[in-house]
């Protein structure tokens, strides 16, 4: 967990450093252009992993012919998806009234086929729980390919120093990948390791292929009836709430779909880790979402400049829509680590009648009130996301709030706090510092005083990690 959160946090904090800078030296409809895409080369990933991955992570009795044929298999479909990118991506331009798509979206969906030649290798550090070399795989790629975007927009290159940084990466984490993985591929294709890995991941395919639409669909909605500019306020304001709830999100799901995959014989100790899991993400995600929501203004202000402001109040919604995602992701995951890919299938299907509904309503109404219903649709997700554990382990969502009822209480009032003290100031920086350290103040004092146990555990394993330096 440790590596993990170390790995996800280097990289979202490189990340997010990089994208302040691009932010300063591009505009908002150089992101939108970028985000007019995302569906597209989104499901086109999730059709080349097809979810045989995870089947590799779940199952208990690996062979080398399973991974060799996950290779062959993933090698195959993305290079028949990048022909298919390639051949429609005039028709997607025309759709979007945009022509400059089309040279974009062939050059960026060569990922698909670059980053189907290390799926394995990383399924197989997941599955070793190597995370410490999975930190370096990421950290080292975002970081030059960073500095190449950089280089690209401040010489001029405008949207596509986006897609370059794109490319860039793929191709570094890939050659990473490969060398420390040390696995090569015997392109050795087995029937009979397809369908028994197939028939786990086919339901987490059409799972992720939904999940993928309609995660991207707003982008899609935006980006067809409102500007690239409006798409790109949008699309700045997602990214930099899943600084924190992305990565919490990504890490739960990286460490706890191995670990409970590995428990799924003993129920009682598998519940008992999950509930730890769950008391510890709210304890880092609820005050901090909390904290960027109420540092909003400042935050977009200070470091991406006037020309984002319209991000602001989308950011503010987006954080509070996120607060529950990191419990949503582990709900699912406890699902798919027990090997009940098809009720995770179903759960998520079960949701996609309240975003049509929501997404029906608002689109006339403009961006802020697409956001709005995204916000209503995520609590309603959570609960459907912890209806099913309840059902199958006795641990659904009454369990799970009484597990994180207080934590969210000493958010809020965190929350309400900082907003008093921020009132007697009016400089963003000042704001930004002020704010930060009466939010943690606050928040650490009011756990201390309420004796949440997660403030301990947190402490200790800080002073186990320095220690064993």
């Amino acid at each position: 967990m440790i590596w993990s959160a170390i790995e996800k946090f280097s990289v979202q904090g490189v990340q997010f450093v990089i994208s302040i800078a691009l932010a300063r030296l591009l505009m908002p409809s150089d992101f939108g252009v970028i985000g007019m895409i995302s569906i597209f080369i989104a499901i086109s990933t999730t059709f080349v992993n097809s979810g045989m991955s995870s089947g590799l992570i779940q199952r208990q009795n690996r062979t080398e012919l399973d991974y060799s044929t996950v290779f062959v298999f993933n090698a195959v479909v993305s290079v028949l998806f990048y022909a298919l990118l390639y051949l429609t991506a005039p028709y997607i331009a025309t759709f979007y009234k945009t022509p400059l798509l089309t040279p974009i979206m062939r050059v960026i969906g060569l990922n698909i086929v670059i980053s189907a030649f290390a799926v394995v290798q990383r399924s197989r550090l997941t599955i070793d729980l190597d995370f410490k070399t999975l930190a370096k795989v990421n950290v080292s790629s975002v970081l030059v390919s960073g500095g190449i975007a950089i280089y690209c927009a401040y010489t001029g290159f405008g949207v596509w120093s986006l897609v370059y940084k794109q490319l860039a990466a793929a191709l570094i984490s890939v050659a990473l990948l490969w060398y420390y993985s040390r696995w090569k591929p015997s392109l050795s294709f087995s029937k009979e390791s397809f369908n028994n890995l197939f028939g786990f991941g086919s339901k987490l395919l059409i799972a992720g292929i939904y999940a993928q639409v309609f995660q991207n669909i707003y982008n899609l909605a935006i980006g067809k009836y409102y500007s690239s500019k409006e798409l790109g306020h949008y699309t700045q304001a997602k990214s930099i709430s899943e600084v924190v709830a992305g990565t919490v999100s990504s890490i739960l799901s990286q460490v706890t779909f191995p670990l409970l995959s590995e428990l799924q014989g003993d129920k009682k100790r598998m519940i008992s880790i999950f509930t730890r899991i769950i008391r510890m993400s709210s304890f880092v995600i609820f005050p901090a979402m909390t904290c960027l929501a109420v540092l909003a203004d400042p935050f977009v202000n200070f470091f991406l400049g006037a020309k984002w402001s319209d991000t602001i109040p989308l950011l503010q919604l987006m954080c509070f829509a996120r607060i529950f995602y990191p419990l949503s992701v582990l709900n699912l995951s406890l699902l798919n680590s027990n090997g009940r890919s098809d009720l995770f299938l179903k759960v998520d299907l079960s949701k996609a009648p309240f975003i049509i509904l929501g997404l029906w309503i608002t689109i006339p109404l403009g961006v802020e009130a697409m956001v709005i219903a995204n916000l209503i649709i995520a609590a309603i997700s959570y609960l459907i996301n912890a209806y099913m554990p309840g059902k199958l382990f006795g641990y659904g969502i009454v369990s799970q709030l009484k597990e994180v009822w207080l934590t969210l209480v000493l958010s809020a009032t965190m929350g309400l706090v900082v907003v008093f003290i921020l009132s007697f100031f009016n400089s963003d920086l000042l704001k930004l510092l002020v704010g930060v350290f009466a939010s943690a103040l606050s928040y650490l004092g009011l756990s201390y005083l309420f004796k949440v146990r997660e403030l301990d555990i947190f402490f200790n394993m800080a002073r186990d990690l320095l220690r064993n330096r």
